[in-house]
């Protein structure tokens, strides 16, 4: 199977300066493969070049050097944008529009006409949850529901591959909810997303794969199950129901106890430990098993020593 977006020394710069400007690279040689009906995630801190990477995918920007191929076929091909959606970090509309006519107006661009327009408009509307405001003008609409406005227009021509950078921005619980729901029911219909994100934990959720960017630079990229396979480091074991006889021994039992609400203790053990021996043991003992997790890196702490060990990298090169 053909990739859905592939990029290949992808970079640009911008002239910085007012007298004399001067290059400053935003995307550095960015070469990438995403495959048809997977969700990746595209991470990075403030200023990493994430939208710059979007941007130069919708051909919103040209790049200074390297090329970006959607489908198989060159970014900004025509045919390409027919079978694209996309949401922008910070979606501006004419907000004067309700949001029913702002998405019939979209359709029509799309050359969808008559009932067709109305029936796609109600169905996006139903999905993003713009219930009965979708007959307000958008000047009126918070931030969270303008992003959800922005949402129904990327679906509005049921894409083959959907772009969103920082989907999940100015939207509540309720809301990320309802995007991660629209994602992963984007996936099993087979579309691609490439969503740019600061939430790790929805990457985490969604994503089979991921691309880190720090300063331009993509210094990682594979599968979750690669990135997050690190070494155990321990164990949380949560029991309810401890008898008072009992307590005196779980500092024996446990490298660190720390108490919780309704009488419930977390038990903090160590990675070599042997939890079904204990849950055995404190069973026996009357103990009420609530829980039990291994403890592991997450996508956050990788994300945090990748960035370091970057930036690191980029003070030693400054500092020679």
């Amino acid at each position: 199977m053909a990739a859905a977006i592939e990029t290949e020394g992808l970079t640009k710069d911008f002239a910085v300066g007012f007298w004399r400007p001067r290059p400053y690279r935003a995307l550095d040689q960015l070469t990438l493969t995403v495959e048809a009906g997977e969700v990746f995630g595209f991470l990075g801190p403030n200023g990493a070049g994430k939208s710059t990477t979007l941007k130069l995918l919708m051909q919103l920007l040209y790049p200074t050097a390297g090329a970006a191929r959607i489908l198989g076929r060159p970014a900004g091909d025509a045919d390409v944008r027919q079978r694209v959606g996309f949401l922008a970090e910070n979606p501006y509309y004419y907000d004067y529009l309700t949001a029913e006519e702002l998405l019939s107006y979209f359709a029509r661009l799309f050359g969808y006409r008559g009932t067709e327009v109305a029936t796609r408009v109600t169905r996006v509307l139903d999905e993003v949850g713009v219930g009965q405001e979708r007959r307000m003008r958008l000047r009126r609409f918070s931030k969270g529901m303008i992003q959800r406005v922005g949402l129904a227009q990327a679906l509005l021509n049921d894409p083959d591959v959907v772009f969103l950078d920082e989907p999940m921005s100015g939207l509540d619980p309720l809301g990320r909810r309802q995007v991660r729901d629209l994602i992963l029911a984007l996936r099993a219909r087979g579309c691609t997303v490439f969503f740019s994100s600061h939430i790790l934990s929805d990457a985490e959720a969604l994503c089979g794969r991921v691309g880190v960017l720090v300063q331009g630079r993509l210094v990682a990229c594979g599968p979750l199950s690669e990135i997050l396979a690190f070494e155990l480091k321990g164990w949380e074991l949560v029991v309810a129901g401890v008898s008072e006889a009992l307590r005196p021994d779980l500092a024996q039992l446990a490298a660190r106890t720390t108490q919780l609400s309704d009488g419930h203790v977390m038990l903090h053990l160590a990675p070599h430990a042997e939890p079904d021996r204990l849950v055995g043991e404190l069973t026996r003992r009357g103990a009420h098993i609530v829980s039990l997790n291994p403890v592991r890196d997450t996508l956050e702490d990788y994300f945090v020593q990748v960035v370091g060990s970057a930036a690191a990298r980029d003070q030693r090169s400054v500092g020679a």
